[in-house]
Protein backbone atom coordinates (compact mmCIF):
# COMPACT_ATOMS: atom_id res chain seq x y z
CA UNK A 1 0.00 0.00 0.00
CA UNK A 2 1.17 3.70 -0.65
CA UNK A 3 3.08 4.94 2.31
CA UNK A 4 1.17 7.36 5.11
CA UNK A 5 1.96 10.89 4.76
CA UNK A 6 1.45 12.53 8.55
CA UNK A 7 2.09 15.87 7.38
CA UNK A 8 -0.37 15.67 4.24
CA UNK A 9 -2.70 14.56 7.03
CA UNK A 10 -2.30 17.31 9.31
CA UNK A 11 -2.14 19.78 6.79
CA UNK A 12 -5.58 18.84 5.47
CA UNK A 13 -6.87 18.55 8.92
CA UNK A 14 -5.85 22.12 9.40
CA UNK A 15 -7.59 23.12 6.15
CA UNK A 16 -10.95 21.13 7.51
CA UNK A 17 -10.87 22.56 10.47
CA UNK A 18 -9.52 26.24 10.14
CA UNK A 19 -12.70 26.48 7.17
CA UNK A 20 -14.86 25.18 9.38
CA UNK A 21 -13.79 27.15 12.44
CA UNK A 22 -14.08 30.47 10.36
CA UNK A 23 -17.63 30.12 9.41
CA UNK A 24 -18.34 29.72 12.77
CA UNK A 25 -17.17 32.65 13.97
CA UNK A 26 -20.02 33.94 10.78
CA UNK A 27 -23.06 31.95 11.50
CA UNK A 28 -24.98 31.66 14.02
CA UNK A 29 -23.36 28.20 15.39
CA UNK A 30 -26.59 27.19 17.15
CA UNK A 31 -28.63 27.13 14.83
CA UNK A 32 -26.70 25.13 12.78
CA UNK A 33 -26.51 22.77 15.75
CA UNK A 34 -30.44 23.00 16.48
CA UNK A 35 -31.21 22.30 12.46
CA UNK A 36 -28.61 19.40 12.59
CA UNK A 37 -30.23 18.14 16.09
CA UNK A 38 -33.96 18.22 14.18
CA UNK A 39 -33.14 15.60 11.18
CA UNK A 40 -35.54 13.55 10.51
CA UNK A 41 -35.12 9.90 10.71
CA UNK A 42 -36.82 8.95 8.12
CA UNK A 43 -35.48 11.23 5.52
CA UNK A 44 -31.89 10.24 7.06
CA UNK A 45 -32.89 6.43 6.18
CA UNK A 46 -34.09 6.96 3.03
CA UNK A 47 -29.87 8.82 2.37
CA UNK A 48 -28.45 5.83 3.58
CA UNK A 49 -30.35 3.74 1.14
CA UNK A 50 -29.24 5.56 -1.54
CA UNK A 51 -26.04 5.84 -0.55
CA UNK A 52 -25.64 2.00 0.07
CA UNK A 53 -27.06 1.50 -3.89
CA UNK A 54 -24.21 3.99 -5.13
CA UNK A 55 -21.63 2.24 -3.42
CA UNK A 56 -23.43 -1.17 -5.71
CA UNK A 57 -23.65 1.29 -9.34
CA UNK A 58 -20.09 2.02 -8.96
CA UNK A 59 -18.49 -1.18 -8.11
CA UNK A 60 -20.40 -1.71 -11.24
CA UNK A 61 -18.84 0.42 -12.81
CA UNK A 62 -15.23 -0.47 -11.51
CA UNK A 63 -15.53 -3.99 -12.47
CA UNK A 64 -16.93 -3.09 -16.20
CA UNK A 65 -14.20 -0.40 -16.07
CA UNK A 66 -11.67 -3.70 -15.29
CA UNK A 67 -13.30 -5.82 -17.40
CA UNK A 68 -12.48 -3.71 -20.66
CA UNK A 69 -9.07 -3.67 -19.27
CA UNK A 70 -9.18 -7.52 -19.60
CA UNK A 71 -8.87 -7.77 -15.92
CA UNK A 72 -11.47 -10.29 -14.02
CA UNK A 73 -13.25 -8.35 -10.76
CA UNK A 74 -16.26 -10.46 -9.20
CA UNK A 75 -18.97 -8.07 -8.68
CA UNK A 76 -18.73 -9.33 -4.65
CA UNK A 77 -15.50 -8.24 -4.37
CA UNK A 78 -15.61 -4.96 -6.14
CA UNK A 79 -18.57 -4.14 -3.99
CA UNK A 80 -16.89 -5.35 -0.72
CA UNK A 81 -13.61 -3.53 -1.93
CA UNK A 82 -15.78 0.06 -2.51
CA UNK A 83 -17.05 -0.11 0.61
CA UNK A 84 -13.83 -0.13 2.61
CA UNK A 85 -12.68 2.01 0.06
CA UNK A 86 -15.63 4.75 0.53
CA UNK A 87 -15.31 4.47 4.27
CA UNK A 88 -11.19 4.95 4.21
CA UNK A 89 -12.18 8.20 1.77
CA UNK A 90 -13.98 9.32 4.34
CA UNK A 91 -11.77 9.47 7.27
CA UNK A 92 -8.55 9.83 5.22
CA UNK A 93 -6.75 12.98 3.78
CA UNK A 94 -7.51 13.80 0.22
CA UNK A 95 -10.53 11.86 -0.49
CA UNK A 96 -8.53 9.09 -2.50
CA UNK A 97 -6.89 7.05 0.35
CA UNK A 98 -9.83 4.45 -0.25
CA UNK A 99 -9.39 4.46 -4.01
CA UNK A 100 -5.35 4.04 -4.00
CA UNK A 101 -6.04 0.85 -1.37
CA UNK A 102 -8.52 -0.90 -3.68
CA UNK A 103 -6.30 -0.14 -6.66
CA UNK A 104 -3.27 -1.44 -4.57
CA UNK A 105 -5.57 -4.43 -2.89
CA UNK A 106 -7.02 -5.52 -6.96
CA UNK A 107 -3.26 -5.24 -8.42
CA UNK A 108 -1.49 -7.31 -5.27
CA UNK A 109 -3.28 -10.55 -6.24
CA UNK A 110 -2.62 -10.17 -9.77
CA UNK A 111 0.63 -11.47 -11.51
CA UNK A 112 1.95 -10.92 -15.40
CA UNK A 113 2.93 -7.06 -14.63
CA UNK A 114 -1.04 -6.27 -14.56
CA UNK A 115 -1.09 -4.61 -11.61
CA UNK A 116 -0.18 -1.71 -14.25
CA UNK A 117 -4.23 -2.29 -15.56
CA UNK A 118 -5.45 -2.59 -11.55
CA UNK A 119 -4.01 0.72 -11.01
CA UNK A 120 -5.42 2.48 -14.49
CA UNK A 121 -8.73 1.06 -13.75
CA UNK A 122 -9.28 2.69 -10.96
CA UNK A 123 -8.00 5.60 -12.68
CA UNK A 124 -10.14 5.47 -15.05
CA UNK A 125 -13.59 4.61 -13.39
CA UNK A 126 -13.02 7.50 -11.02
CA UNK A 127 -12.40 10.01 -14.12
CA UNK A 128 -15.59 8.98 -15.66
CA UNK A 129 -17.20 9.95 -12.46
CA UNK A 130 -15.35 13.00 -11.94
CA UNK A 131 -16.09 14.15 -15.66
CA UNK A 132 -19.84 13.71 -15.14
CA UNK A 133 -19.72 15.78 -12.13
CA UNK A 134 -17.71 18.59 -13.29
CA UNK A 135 -19.94 18.83 -16.33
CA UNK A 136 -23.35 18.89 -14.31
CA UNK A 137 -21.29 21.61 -12.08
CA UNK A 138 -21.42 23.71 -14.90
CA UNK A 139 -24.31 23.34 -16.93
CA UNK A 140 -25.89 24.33 -13.70
CA UNK A 141 -24.99 27.67 -13.88
CA UNK A 142 -27.38 28.20 -16.37
CA UNK A 143 -30.13 27.39 -13.81
CA UNK A 144 -28.80 29.03 -10.77
CA UNK A 145 -31.52 31.21 -9.16
CA UNK A 146 -32.15 34.77 -10.56
CA UNK A 147 -30.60 36.27 -7.49
CA UNK A 148 -27.85 34.69 -7.89
CA UNK A 149 -24.63 37.81 -8.19
CA UNK A 150 -24.37 38.25 -12.10
CA UNK A 151 -20.20 38.76 -11.20
CA UNK A 152 -19.83 35.41 -9.52
CA UNK A 153 -21.93 33.76 -12.34
CA UNK A 154 -19.16 35.13 -14.62
CA UNK A 155 -16.51 34.21 -12.68
CA UNK A 156 -17.91 30.40 -12.08
CA UNK A 157 -18.42 30.64 -15.91
CA UNK A 158 -15.11 31.44 -16.50
CA UNK A 159 -13.48 28.79 -14.00
CA UNK A 160 -15.17 26.32 -16.26
CA UNK A 161 -13.78 27.57 -19.15
CA UNK A 162 -10.31 27.34 -17.82
CA UNK A 163 -11.19 24.11 -16.51
CA UNK A 164 -12.29 22.35 -19.75
CA UNK A 165 -9.26 24.38 -21.77
CA UNK A 166 -7.02 22.81 -19.39
CA UNK A 167 -8.59 19.08 -19.68
CA UNK A 168 -8.85 19.01 -23.62
CA UNK A 169 -5.15 20.12 -23.63
CA UNK A 170 -3.81 17.50 -21.28
CA UNK A 171 -5.88 15.18 -23.69
CA UNK A 172 -4.36 16.67 -26.60
CA UNK A 173 -0.93 16.01 -25.07
CA UNK A 174 -1.94 13.02 -24.13
CA UNK A 175 -2.77 12.02 -27.31
CA UNK A 176 0.32 13.22 -29.45
CA UNK A 177 2.42 11.17 -27.11
CA UNK A 178 0.21 7.69 -27.78
CA UNK A 179 2.91 6.64 -30.10
CA UNK A 180 5.70 6.88 -27.49
CA UNK A 181 6.94 3.73 -26.79
CA UNK A 182 6.27 1.72 -24.03
CA UNK A 183 5.37 5.06 -22.38
CA UNK A 184 3.53 5.32 -19.04
CA UNK A 185 0.92 7.76 -20.89
CA UNK A 186 1.02 5.31 -24.09
CA UNK A 187 -0.57 2.47 -21.75
CA UNK A 188 -2.70 5.03 -20.10
CA UNK A 189 -4.03 6.31 -23.28
CA UNK A 190 -4.63 2.05 -24.29
CA UNK A 191 -6.65 1.50 -21.67
CA UNK A 192 -8.78 4.83 -21.97
CA UNK A 193 -9.50 3.84 -25.33
CA UNK A 194 -11.16 0.31 -24.41
CA UNK A 195 -12.22 1.17 -21.16
CA UNK A 196 -13.54 4.59 -21.41
CA UNK A 197 -13.69 6.16 -24.80
CA UNK A 198 -14.92 3.20 -27.24
CA UNK A 199 -18.31 3.07 -28.62
CA UNK A 200 -19.21 0.40 -25.99
CA UNK A 201 -17.75 1.65 -23.38
CA UNK A 202 -18.45 5.02 -22.97
CA UNK A 203 -22.36 4.84 -23.09
CA UNK A 204 -22.19 2.66 -19.93
CA UNK A 205 -19.55 4.72 -18.56
CA UNK A 206 -21.91 7.94 -19.11
CA UNK A 207 -24.78 5.94 -17.92
CA UNK A 208 -23.99 4.77 -14.62
CA UNK A 209 -21.62 7.62 -13.76
CA UNK A 210 -24.22 9.88 -14.70
CA UNK A 211 -26.93 8.01 -12.04
CA UNK A 212 -24.34 7.96 -9.38
CA UNK A 213 -23.92 11.47 -9.83
CA UNK A 214 -27.39 11.95 -9.68
CA UNK A 215 -27.42 9.96 -6.22
CA UNK A 216 -25.01 12.26 -4.87
CA UNK A 217 -27.47 15.56 -5.89
CA UNK A 218 -29.93 12.89 -4.51
CA UNK A 219 -28.64 13.10 -1.55
CA UNK A 220 -27.70 16.59 -0.94
CA UNK A 221 -31.33 17.45 -1.59
CA UNK A 222 -32.75 14.76 1.20
CA UNK A 223 -29.98 16.71 3.18
CA UNK A 224 -31.93 19.94 3.21
CA UNK A 225 -35.51 18.33 3.97
CA UNK A 226 -34.00 16.39 6.64
CA UNK A 227 -32.69 19.68 8.30
CA UNK A 228 -35.89 21.26 7.99
CA UNK A 229 -35.30 23.37 4.82
CA UNK A 230 -38.10 23.45 2.38
CA UNK A 231 -36.18 25.76 -0.43
CA UNK A 232 -38.01 24.81 -3.53
CA UNK A 233 -36.12 21.84 -5.63
CA UNK A 234 -36.18 23.91 -8.91
CA UNK A 235 -33.67 26.65 -6.39
CA UNK A 236 -31.67 23.93 -4.49
CA UNK A 237 -31.00 21.34 -7.39
CA UNK A 238 -28.66 23.50 -9.27
CA UNK A 239 -26.73 24.91 -6.28
CA UNK A 240 -26.01 21.21 -5.43
CA UNK A 241 -23.33 20.12 -8.40
CA UNK A 242 -21.09 23.22 -7.93
CA UNK A 243 -21.12 22.74 -4.29
CA UNK A 244 -20.21 18.76 -4.75
CA UNK A 245 -17.57 19.93 -7.16
CA UNK A 246 -15.40 21.34 -4.86
CA UNK A 247 -15.16 18.22 -3.13
CA UNK A 248 -12.46 17.22 -5.59
CA UNK A 249 -10.22 19.83 -4.68
CA UNK A 250 -7.67 17.79 -2.78
CA UNK A 251 -7.05 19.91 0.23
CA UNK A 252 -9.23 18.61 3.22
CA UNK A 253 -10.40 15.67 4.43
CA UNK A 254 -12.99 14.41 2.51
CA UNK A 255 -14.11 17.74 1.57
CA UNK A 256 -15.06 18.55 5.17
CA UNK A 257 -14.38 22.56 5.17
CA UNK A 258 -13.96 23.31 1.11
CA UNK A 259 -17.81 22.14 0.97
CA UNK A 260 -19.56 23.91 3.71
CA UNK A 261 -17.45 26.92 2.74
CA UNK A 262 -18.61 26.83 -1.17
CA UNK A 263 -22.28 25.95 0.09
CA UNK A 264 -21.97 29.66 2.06
CA UNK A 265 -21.21 31.60 -0.92
CA UNK A 266 -23.10 30.00 -2.90
CA UNK A 267 -26.59 30.43 -0.78
CA UNK A 268 -25.25 34.31 0.07
CA UNK A 269 -25.14 34.97 -4.02
CA UNK A 270 -28.92 33.56 -4.06
CA UNK A 271 -29.60 35.03 -2.40
CA UNK A 272 -30.76 32.63 0.26
CA UNK A 273 -29.80 31.92 4.29
CA UNK A 274 -26.47 31.16 4.48
CA UNK A 275 -26.95 28.75 7.45
CA UNK A 276 -29.52 27.63 5.64
CA UNK A 277 -26.33 25.99 2.93
CA UNK A 278 -24.11 25.70 5.51
CA UNK A 279 -26.37 23.26 7.75
CA UNK A 280 -27.13 21.56 4.67
CA UNK A 281 -23.43 20.74 3.54
CA UNK A 282 -22.82 19.53 7.28
CA UNK A 283 -25.70 17.09 6.95
CA UNK A 284 -24.72 15.79 3.67
CA UNK A 285 -21.16 15.02 5.07
CA UNK A 286 -22.70 13.68 8.30
CA UNK A 287 -25.11 11.18 5.65
CA UNK A 288 -22.11 9.94 3.66
CA UNK A 289 -19.91 9.35 6.74
CA UNK A 290 -22.47 6.96 8.41
CA UNK A 291 -23.39 5.56 4.95
CA UNK A 292 -19.55 4.72 4.65
CA UNK A 293 -19.67 2.82 7.94
CA UNK A 294 -20.14 -0.62 6.28
CA UNK A 295 -17.04 -0.49 4.67
CA UNK A 296 -15.91 -0.05 8.21
CA UNK A 297 -16.87 -3.07 9.39
CA UNK A 298 -15.50 -5.03 6.32
CA UNK A 299 -12.39 -3.39 6.87
CA UNK A 300 -12.16 -5.05 10.14
CA UNK A 301 -12.67 -8.70 9.01
CA UNK A 302 -11.55 -8.79 5.44
CA UNK A 303 -7.57 -8.31 4.10
CA UNK A 304 -8.44 -7.19 0.69
CA UNK A 305 -9.37 -8.31 -2.51
CA UNK A 306 -10.21 -12.31 -2.21
CA UNK A 307 -8.20 -14.34 -4.40
CA UNK A 308 -11.17 -15.36 -6.63
CA UNK A 309 -10.80 -12.01 -8.08
CA UNK A 310 -8.07 -13.12 -9.92
CA UNK A 311 -8.48 -16.87 -10.16
CA UNK A 312 -8.30 -17.82 -13.79
CA UNK A 313 -6.41 -14.77 -15.31
CA UNK A 314 -4.25 -14.69 -17.73
CA UNK A 315 -0.93 -13.32 -17.87
CA UNK A 316 -1.69 -10.99 -20.93
CA UNK A 317 -4.87 -8.96 -19.76
CA UNK A 318 -7.31 -9.15 -23.00
CA UNK A 319 -8.21 -5.33 -23.61
CA UNK A 320 -11.66 -4.86 -25.36
CA UNK A 321 -11.39 -3.32 -28.39
CA UNK A 322 -13.95 -1.79 -31.07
Amino acid sequence: MPPFNHRLLLFRLVVSIGLLGLLATYLDLHLVLARLGGMEARWVALAVVISLSQVALSAWRWRFTAGRLGLRLPLVAAMREYAMGTFLNQVLPGGVAGDLGRAWRHGRTLVGGLEGQAWRAVLLERASGQIVMLSIAGASIAWLPRPFSADLRTVLVGVCLLLATVAAGLIAWAYSQRQVYDSVLRRTWVDARAGLLSRRALPAQLLSSTLIVTSYIAVYVIAARAVGVDTPASTLVPLVAPVLATMLIPATIAGWGVRETGAALLWGAAGLPVVDGVAISVAYGLLVLVSSLPGAVILMFEPGVSQDASSGRDRTPRRHRD
